[in-house]
């Protein structure tokens, strides 16, 4: 981009060629003319209205994995067959209740794995965790 040019007294003239600097300008103002009307357009959107008459909250049940494996529901414990009873019953009802498995940060992995499964295979469709590893 520079360029020399000599004078009629043999001194040395550095001036920089600025022809490029001017064509990479040029494309630039000419890419933000082009997409400028782009960012100006408005979209419309008809969004749903919420219909007065909303279903109530589903119920939700907590199922606690204390340490050392204890199952408790809403907090009473539970043996295994009683957990799979409750949870075969609220698989079944219409809504089906949101199931919170609250595990202790020392459970240990296969008791909160096997309320999981257990919870799928009777049917459990809203499964959530609440407060995972909280002390």
């Amino acid at each position: 981009m520079a360029a020399t040019v000599q004078t009629k007294s043999n001194d040395v003239f550095a001036d920089i060629n600025t022809t490029p600097l001017i064509d990479v300008m040029l494309v630039l103002l000419t890419l933000l003319i082009i997409t400028l009307p782009l960012q100006t357009n408005a979209i419309k959107l008809d969004t749903p209205r919420p219909s007065p008459a909303t279903a109530p909250p589903p119920q939700v049940v907590l199922v606690d994995i204390q340490w050392d494996g204890t199952v408790e529901w809403n907090g009473t414990a539970v043996d295994r067959a009683t957990l799979d009873a409750y949870l075969a019953h609220a698989a079944h009802q219409t809504p089906q209740p949101e199931i919170r498995i609250d595990a202790d940060r020392l459970a240990r992995y296969d008791a909160v794995a096997l309320v999981l499964a257990d919870a799928a295979r009777l049917g459990g469709k809203h499964i959530a965790f609440n407060n995972i590893g909280s002390p």
